[in-house]
């Protein structure tokens, strides 16, 4: 045989082989996908089947298993009692400081206007002494009356009140700074106001100057 022929030879089975080894492959191939197909079914209901066994419809414990499950029951529900219990604590903590706060910023607020209004006191004075010297009709009296009149009312807004001065005299609500000597009044009794007084929401900012019959 030639040297041409030997090597036409050898490729044609050298391609043959390839062939069957491809053809072989595919073959396997083919054979394990049926396979892996076949078996998920089954795979499947072998995992359902282990699931459901492990857990059984009935457990039956020891005495001794009880008492360390009740026990533990007994922990979990001091532990829920405690952290309820600090939940509440902490609730009413914070709600008094909340209302600490509040009546702080409120008592804040009154002492403001309380020291506003004592800067203006003079100026009510002034107002009382002009409508007491003023001729009566004037025009300009009446003006400055109704002047005195509308910051009267805004104060009130505020909380001003005049402090009464009438009737016995009060330590707390008076200053007496003069004494009377009028027959016919009884002791004790306020006979003549030199100055207003005045407080704002229950609290003195000045005492009223009074007369006080002996």
């Amino acid at each position: 045989m030639s040297r041409k022929k030997k090597k036409r030879t050898v490729n044609n089975m050298n391609e043959n082989t390839k062939a069957e080894t491809e053809l072989e492959l595919e073959n396997e191939t083919e054979t394990a996908v049926n396979e892996t197909e076949e078996v998920k079914p089954e795979a499947a209901e072998e995992a359902k089947t282990s699931v459901d066994e492990e857990i059984p419809e009935e457990i039956v414990i020891t005495g001794e298993q009880a008492k360390e499950l009740k026990a533990q029951l007994d922990k979990l529900r001091e532990e829920r009692d405690d952290a309820v219990k600090q939940a509440q604590r902490l609730q009413a903590e914070f709600e008094n400081y909340r209302k600490r706060n509040a009546s702080l910023a409120s008592e804040s607020r009154d002492d403001g206007v309380r020291d506003t209004v004592k800067q203006l006191l003079p100026v009510l004075d002034n107002f009382d002494r002009a409508m007491a010297n003023a001729p009566e009709g004037d025009p300009f009296a009446e003006g400055v009356e109704k002047i005195a009149k509308q910051l009267i009312d805004s104060l009130a807004k505020c909380g001003v009140e005049e402090v009464e001065a009438d009737g016995m005299f009060d330590p707390n609500l008076h200053e007496a700074v003069m004494k009377d000597s009028t027959e016919g009044v009884e002791p004790g009794m306020i006979t003549q106001v030199f100055q207003k007084g005045y407080r704002v929401k229950g609290r003195i900012i000045r005492h009223t100057m009074v007369k006080v019959n002996e």
